[in-house]
């Protein structure tokens, strides 16, 4: 980025600010990621640290970033909408939240088996896989954040703006869940997410519509 020599300070710091959040909804880093050091951000907008310390204090306010003491700031939601939803759905009832996502994951899942892309593709092969891997080594917090960075693809690949941002505020909802679940019977439904990744790469609506109904159907009992 390149200013001018006469923007007014206030000025400047609105003009990161709108990068960075341009940044974060653009997929740069996504809910859940840890954004860069101060230093670095500095380098990356190239102004000074207590410029970019205001702006990343002003996306905090805004409940797109939250400072975490000793480990740094992460990317909680991706607008300032989202992250209303996200404190909304915080506070509900986890079955409504399961129900709800369950409407939004199968014609997600439908969408995406019609629109994915060959970068779509590889992305949910690479994360199936990755998935795999993890559950087979039993590192259960690694799997359950594949597992979710995998559902989060699918719904990616339905190239949905609305849909992605509206299951980004679900997100820190989905991971309590899931991490209750796993925890509580070390079920990964292993079968129903091969099919549903199958089904989305095949091209095939009906069978990923199905495959992530199925899903839902075991997790809600």
């Amino acid at each position: 980025m390149t200013f001018g020599k006469t923007v007014h300070r206030a000025s400047l710091i609105s003009q990161v600010t709108d990068q960075l959040r341009d940044d974060i909804r653009n997929g740069r880093w996504a809910v859940g990621d840890k954004i860069p050091t101060e230093t670095a951000l500095s380098e990356l907008t190239g102004t000074g640290r207590n410029t970019v310390r205001e702006a990343v204090q002003a996306l905090v306010h805004a409940g797109m970033l939250e400072r975490r003491q000793g480990s740094g700031t992460y990317v909680v939601a991706t607008s300032e909408v989202g992250s209303t939803l996200g404190k909304y759905f915080s506070d509900a009832h986890e079955r409504d939240v399961t129900e709800l996502r369950q409407a939004l994951d199968v014609t997600a899942a439908a969408l995406a088996a019609r629109r994915r892309t060959p970068d779509d593709i590889i992305r949910l092969e690479a994360l199936s896989d990755e998935r795999h891997r993890r559950w087979t080594e039993s590192d259960t917090e690694a799997a359950i954040a594949a597992d979710i960075a995998l559902h989060r693809a699918v719904v990616e690949a339905s190239h949905n703006a609305v849909y992605l941002e509206f299951y980004d505020s679900l997100l820190p909802s989905i991971t309590q869940t899931v991490n209750r679940h796993v925890h509580a019977n070390g079920q990964g439904f292993h079968d129903e997410h091969s099919r549903l990744v199958a089904a989305v790469i095949d091209g095939d609506e009906l069978g990923a519509e199905q495959a992530a109904r199925d899903l839902f159907t075991e997790l809600l009992g």
